[in-house]
């Protein structure tokens, strides 16, 4: 095992974060040992395991983000029409999500990166909805950004 950041991570968490960090530059590799770490499937699961629970974390922080748009527009927090749509955006990046999780399960792996990919996209077009991203959106808009880039990494060390 391996002390990394605030808790202990399992060290395939830590070689597989290192080995999707070292082939795609655009994977934060402090990020994906972070998320990754943290969730109950991964101290048991191997690179393709934790190539669907990257997915999983995505459809967790997009659900998060449904909730968090929801609470925007009950306070009267920002532009209804613009939250409207970033909270369908998201329920839609939390749906391609959960497929990227399937199609990776069902070891169809160009679909599952497709669904990643399509994932952040549908996250990026929320922050199209607005002149001036609210912070709260944004870090969802990251998060999705980044975990996606991890999922598609990770996914492609599966041999």
């Amino acid at each position: 095992m391996s002390l990394v950041l605030s808790g202990v991570v399992d060290a395939t968490v830590v070689t597989t974060c290192r080995a999707a960090a070292d082939s795609d530059r655009r994977v934060d590799y402090n990020f994906c040992v972070a998320e990754l770490g943290k969730h109950h499937d991964s101290p048991d699961a191997d690179v393709w395991g934790l190539a669907k629970v990257a997915a999983l974390t995505g459809v967790v922080d997009a659900d998060n983000a449904v909730y968090d748009i929801k609470g925007m527009i009950a306070r009267g927090a920002g532009p209804r029409s613009a939250l409207a749509r970033c909270q369908q955006l998201y329920g839609a990046a939390g749906f391609a999500f959960a497929e990227a999780h399937d199609d990776i399960n069902g070891r169809n792996y160009a679909a599952g990166k497709a669904k990643a990919a399509q994932a952040a996209s549908l996250a990026r077009q929320c922050d199209g909805a607005f002149v001036a991203v609210p912070p709260l959106i944004a870090q969802h808009s990251l998060y999705a950004a980044k975990i996606a880039v991890v999922c598609t990494a990770i996914t492609n060390l599966v041999k």
